[in-house]
């Protein structure tokens, strides 16, 4: 089982709130793979959960580290890091 780590910097005006943590928190499920988001130094949560996400409070132009893990891992985050940094 392979495992992934990737850094994206938020892109969306209002951070991951609302609108923005909803897509991405449903983007992440539609990895099928366990994806977690972390803000730099802070502790990880569940990508696809909106609570999560929405709890963890990322606001524009912070730094957050995702993982995933399992076949197809960087590809996935591949995929959510584009979502992150084009969002607006």
């Amino acid at each position: 089982m392979s495992a992934a780590e990737r850094t994206a910097v938020v892109a969306s005006p209002v951070g991951l709130h609302a609108r923005p943590a909803a897509l991405f928190a449903r983007a992440a499920k539609a990895t099928g793979l366990p994806v977690t988001i972390a803000l730099d130094g802070g502790d990880p949560v569940d990508a696809a959960s909106v609570l999560s996400v929405l709890t963890l409070g990322a606001g524009h132009g912070q730094r957050v580290t995702l993982r995933a893990e399992g076949d197809g891992a960087e590809a996935a985050l591949a995929g959510l890091v584009a979502l992150l940094e084009t969002t607006g």
